[in-house]
């Protein structure tokens, strides 16, 4: 059965990471009673199956090919037994696809995208300067409006030849930065929660030129790019430090000067820097500051540890703010692969704004790409015909839910206000809490908002399989292998473990296949390890006596010493008995486990030697070999009843 059970879960298996869409490659490869299997289907299930072993080779692609064949010939069959009927089946597969739609569509498209544009970002350095003109949380659209025009009139006048960082001196809103001319140096993607637009002109605007104003949480931001570089990633260091007590500190230049020329002598640095180094926060540690990335320390001391080119590398004397470094290089962590950095990126992307506003541009696109059409005469009548007990627990949506159309999308997609009615009345909640910061009528259009969305992602998400082949071949998958494993659960499995006469008759064709090895039936003592001082005693006793001799002999009704036990253990089967011979009579040493808290020691009553397994000592071999027999016959048989057509010429332009 394990068989089975590989292949099963090689076709149906779940995963929807890593898969990348196929060219969409409508000729037909093969074709079963004249289903046909696109050259898109098979190339998808293939490239998953193989994953990185898939190289389009014809050996490779004819042993799947034939694989594939019968998995379609067996599917077949379960058609034709109108498994597809089935309504537990049908349940599972629509419960299958809620699930997965759920997910799919936020995931495809708006998270893969997201995460793929901030890949793309952490591949460079940004150096930035920006002029910040601040909008504080939950300003009114007046003032909102009016802080725009300021940064509108700041713009203007950088484009009549104002320069930016007196402008930036005379206006930012930005403390850190202001008095810097706006520079904040160099930046690498993500930014901070809420500064993603700004992220994405750091990235994208062309360098030396002034971006209109950028709205984050922030505010309204003039942005200038200076440079794009190659990201530098992260750099593992240790350093030793001579503080100066001034510009002018002469005795701190010729100690950091010795100290190199010690190191260029051949001295240890880890040992130099816990007797030298004057910081007393990492000195202990042999220097150690760990991992940082660009920004964090002084540019001086940034670009020296980064120009080091190869792990143990140590600069020459570097001059910051603190003093004197000499910097040694550990290690240097670049930016991993995107499937490495994947899982990293998901987790920050899905909690910054950017989700949530990539995922009201989906609901606009959808709108307008699907002809959104609302019947706006009968929303506002029927919100006018609410009573003032809407805002409250008592209100309930009506037994008798109208059928009018409220809106309609492409396809013949259409929503009742019955289905508005019942949303309004599952949002008890919301409605009351909605009601204490506006009117009857503001609850109820808010509510209509997050009723539209709900119903365009639900819209979007009955059109899936048309619009992403990955979905539709996942549901091909998923379906198809419901269908297998009843299918084989009927033909093959049930049959198998059922049919005692066949499964008798399957034994005897092959008699001598099932075998045991030499057995020994033991008898294995077990004494606790309070009782380690009797531990040889008893042992000794129970070299010439029966287990129940030696348990009357040491136990008593207040104190059992011993317990025994009959095991039969295959030879090379205990490795407990490897070390002994194998005769009547041989027992082992006294074996203890600490952490049960026992001793233990084994004795070979009979040796019996190898010969014939019965049909019920065999059982579970013979039936999975049974069940080998029955597929192999039912898939000959399949063959016989359905004709397979395949295309050569086809198959002969897969292979690469």
């Amino acid at each position: 059965m394990i068989k089975q059970w590989t292949m099963l879960l090689m076709l149906i298996s779940l995963t929807i990471g890593g898969i990348s869409a196929q060219d969409k490659d409508e000729r037909v490869l093969f074709t079963v009673e004249n289903d046909p299997v696109t050259v898109e289907e098979f190339s998808y299930i293939y490239s998953k199956t193989n994953g990185e072993q898939a190289d389009f080779s014809e050996a490779s692609l004819q042993e799947y090919l034939d694989l594939y064949v019968k998995f379609k010939l067996k599917v077949q069959r379960a058609k034709e037994m109108r498994l597809d009927t089935i309504a537990a089946l049908q349940e599972e597969l629509a419960g299958y696809r809620r699930q997965l739609a759920d997910s799919y569509l936020i995931d495809r498209a708006i998270g893969d995208q997201l995460i793929q544009e901030a890949y793309e970002h952490m591949q460079q350095d940004a150096d930035i300067s920006h002029i910040l003109f601040s909008v504080r949380k939950g300003a009114s659209p007046r003032d909102t409006l009016a802080i725009y025009q300021r940064a509108m009139e700041a713009y203007n006048r950088i484009q009549k030849g104002e320069d930016f960082a007196d402008l930036a001196k005379e206006l930012s809103e930005d403390r850190y930065s202001k008095e810097k001319g706006g520079r904040i140096g160099y930046t690498t993607a993500l930014y901070p929660a809420g500064l993603h637009q700004l992220e994405y002109a750091a990235f994208s605007q062309p360098v030396g030129e002034v971006s209109k104003p950028v709205r984050t949480g922030a505010g309204y931001h003039l942005l200038k790019v200076h440079e794009r570089r190659a990201a530098r990633g992260e750099i593992e260091v240790a350093h030793i430090l001579v503080r100066v007590q001034n510009d002018a500190d002469v005795a701190a230049k010729a100690k950091i000067d010795s100290l190199y020329q010690v190191l260029q002598g051949g001295a240890n640095f880890e040992q130099l820097a816990r007797t030298a180094s004057e910081d007393k926060r990492t000195a202990n540690n042999n220097g150690y500051l760990g991992f940082f990335g660009i920004s964090r320390y002084e540019k001086a001391f940034e670009d020296a540890a980064f120009a080091l080119s190869d792990d143990n590398d140590y600069t020459r004397p570097v001059r910051t703010s603190l003093g004197w470094h000499i910097i040694k290089r550990i290690s240097r962590k670049e930016i991993q692969p995107f499937q490495t950095e994947k899982a990293r990126l998901e987790g920050k992307v899905r909690q910054d704004a950017r989700f949530e506003e990539a995922k009201k541009a989906l609901l606009v696109r959808i709108r307008t790409e699907n002809n959104l059409e609302e019947n706006s005469i009968l929303l506002d009548r029927y919100i006018a015909s609410l009573s003032d007990t809407f805002t409250t627990f008592r209100w309930k949506a009506p037994a008798q839910l109208s059928e009018e159309v409220l809106f309609t999308l492409d396809g013949g997609y259409e929503v009742t206000l019955g289905e508005l009615q019942t949303y309004y009345g599952k949002a008890t909640r919301d409605r009351v809490t909605y009601a204490r910061e506006g009117d009857k009528l503001s609850v109820a259009l808010r509510l209509y908002g997050s009723f539209m969305d709900d119903q365009l992602l639900k819209y979007e998400e009955s059109q899936l399989e048309k619009r992403y082949p990955e979905f539709r071949n996942l549901m091909r998958e998923y379906e198809e292998g419901i269908l297998l494993f009843e299918a084989t659960k009927m033909e093959v499995w049930d049959k198998a473990s059922q049919d005692s006469v066949g499964l008798a008759k399957f034994f005897e064709g092959i008699p001598g296949k099932y075998r045991w090895a030499p057995r020994a039936r033991t008898t294995v003592y077990r004494i606790s390890t309070n009782y380690k001082d009797q531990a040889d005693a008893i042992r000794a006793y129970a070299a010439d006596h029966t287990a129940q001799e030696v348990k009357t002999k040491f136990n008593a009704a207040e104190q059992i010493m011993v317990v025994t036990e009959e095991e039969t253990y295959e030879k090379f089967r205990n490795t407990d008995l490897s070390e002994i011979t194998w005769e009547p009579g041989a027992m082992t040493d006294v074996i203890e486990n600490q952490r049960s808290r026992s001793l233990k020691f084994f004795k070979i009553e009979e040796v019996i030697p190898e010969g014939n397994k019965s049909l019920s000592e065999a059982r579970g071999y013979v039936i999975a070999d049974y069940q080998d027999q029955l597929e192999k016959q039912w898939v000959e048989d399949l063959r016989k009843s359905y004709e397979v057509k395949i295309d050569q010429k086809v198959f002969r332009s897969l292979v690469r």
